[in-house]
């Protein structure tokens, strides 16, 4: 197929003659879009970010901020999207006339000043500015985000504006130059878009639907299947080919490492991978939904992923990340795992002769390595039900937000009278694959939960896994933190009661 494009800013546009590994981020700034910027070519700094036109979680369509650095160009053949050069109001020469409401606050608020990282700023920005439900009101409530309102914000809530607007979605946009409050101050000015606002108003249309794609430059080939059954085909053809989601890990292997794919299968629209259902022993997610869609639709009902969810990298990542992309890699310091363990969770694995069903503790056989064989793939993991009624999930980092984890651990406990009936505990970081704690559950199975229990299976957890020591931690501290985070779960739970 060579007729392969994207809309880009309205205009229907070409991807040939790129390679299917060419970034979005490469691709734009070929053609002269080069307010998106390369700052770490791994997802990190936010200097890439563009705006994408997905299905609607409340809406038909959302509008999406991405990094445009690690999605390959042919993952997006047939879909829609918004640089910030596409956010103002442009003349018939594509000159700009008028500022976006998120482009004017930036500039009036200082919000922009060696302008590198801008770019990739306004468009998380206006992704937020459009989210349904953030402000209520129209050009009232625009007129209401005063300079006054804003310096009030520092003192309302950290993290939230009174507009609405959430800090969270420029935590995977990094600035040097700013010290963020000018970056906050234009996000808490923020009224409600006007009803007169194409962006706005493109949000009540269907997002484009997923392409089947066939896209092959210089011997190398990208495969966007019609649905489950032709991927299945395809893989069981291809068990060399590199599966494709939201390309959050596999996109840096190719900016970092070099890593090219001579066949890959993208797997990330395929609908029989995008549902989440609710059953009576069970809720079923899709191996290829977003995180931030799990986290829209599942709204807190499973209240261990929704302690997850805020620490699991940024929201740039989250948009596109999925817990297929997660589970799939292997990873021993992946933060989903640890969650999914504690939960009890299993995967459901399909490929040409059918599907089966894995407990998730039984399925990493070493460093990033599993049962899943090269003809099959992860359809969706299922969370059995009722859930147990004491969970957290711990993470150890550098960084509170947007950094890889030294330890993460997840506890999911049945404490009924006092005593605990069952416990499941999810490690990660301190073994070749993410573990359950089973000698730590069992010294809390059957006992009270006092303080002497938990100081006696604390000094067990911490000698749960083989950690080892590298640049992130010592083998000492992840220890030491593996006992003081049951501790601290405890002493959570003490004070719950006692408030």
């Amino acid at each position: 197929m060579v007729d392969a494009r994207i809309t880009v800013n309205g205009k229907a546009t070409p991807i040939s003659p790129a390679a299917p590994h060419t970034t979005v981020l490469d691709f734009l700034r070929e053609r002269g879009f080069t307010g998106s910027k390369e700052g770490c070519a791994e997802g990190e700094c936010g200097a890439c970010s563009i705006m994408v036109a997905r299905p609607g979680v409340e809406q038909p369509t959302d509008w999406v901020a991405i990094n445009a650095c690690l999605v390959p160009v042919a993952a997006l053949d047939g879909q829609e999207i918004v640089t910030a050069e596409g956010l103002g109001t442009l003349d018939a020469t594509g000159a700009p006339t008028e500022l976006h409401p998120v482009q004017r606050e930036m500039a009036v608020r200082g919000g922009s000043q060696c302008g590198y990282c801008t770019p990739g700023f306004i468009c998380s920005m206006a992704s937020e500015y459009y989210r349904p439900g953030r402000c209520g009101g129209g050009e009232s409530a625009a007129a209401a985000a005063t300079e006054s309102t804003a310096a009030e914000a520092h003192s309302h809530d950290g993290e939230h504006g009174p507009n609405g607007f959430d800090l969270h979605s420029l935590s995977g946009n990094l600035c040097r130059c700013t010290g963020y409050r000018p970056i906050r101050d234009a996000a808490f000015a923020l009224g409600a878009p006007s009803t007169d606002d194409p962006f706005a108003q493109r949000r009540e249309q269907a997002a484009p639907a997923p392409v089947a794609t066939e896209y092959s430059q210089d011997g190398r080939t990208f495969r966007r299947p019609q649905d489950l059954a032709e991927a299945v085909r395809l893989l069981r053809e291809r068990p060399d080919a590199v599966l494709v989601a939201g390309s959050t890990d596999w996109g840096v292997e190719v900016n970092i490492r070099a890593r090219r794919a001579d066949y890959a299968i993208a797997i990330d629209r395929l609908p029989e991978l995008r549902e989440l259902r609710v059953e009576s022993d069970h809720i079923e997610i899709g191996a290829a939904m977003s995180l931030t869609e799990i986290e829209r639709r599942l709204d807190g009902s499973v209240p261990l992923l929704a302690q997850l969810f805020p620490q699991f990298a940024s929201r740039l990542i989250r948009n596109n990340a999925t817990l297929g992309g997660n589970l799939g890699t292997g990873s021993p310091i992946g933060d989903a795992p640890p969650a999914l363990l504690a939960l009890g969770a299993s995967v459901v694995l399909a490929s040409e002769d059918g599907e089966r069903e894995i407990d998730l503790a039984d399925y990493f056989t070493g460093y990033r390595q599993s049962v899943r064989r090269a003809d099959e793939l992860i359809r969706a993991v299922r969370i059995p039900l009722p859930l147990a009624p004491v969970t957290a999930f711990h993470k150890i980092a550098k960084r509170r937000f947007d950094d890889i984890s030294s330890v993460a651990v997840a506890f999911a406990l049945d404490i009924e009278d006092g005593i605990v009936r069952k416990a499941r505990i999810g490690l990660g970081g301190v073994a070749a694959t993410p573990i359950r704690a089973r000698d730590t559950e069992a010294a809390l199975d059957g006992q009270p939960w006092n303080t002497a229990t938990v100081e006696a299976a604390a000094r067990v957890l911490r000698s749960e896994g083989t950690p080892m020591s590298d640049h992130r931690a010592s083998s000492e501290y992840r220890a030491a933190m593996l006992g003081q985070s049951l501790l601290k779960l405890y002493a959570q739970t003490t004070e719950a009661v006692l408030s």
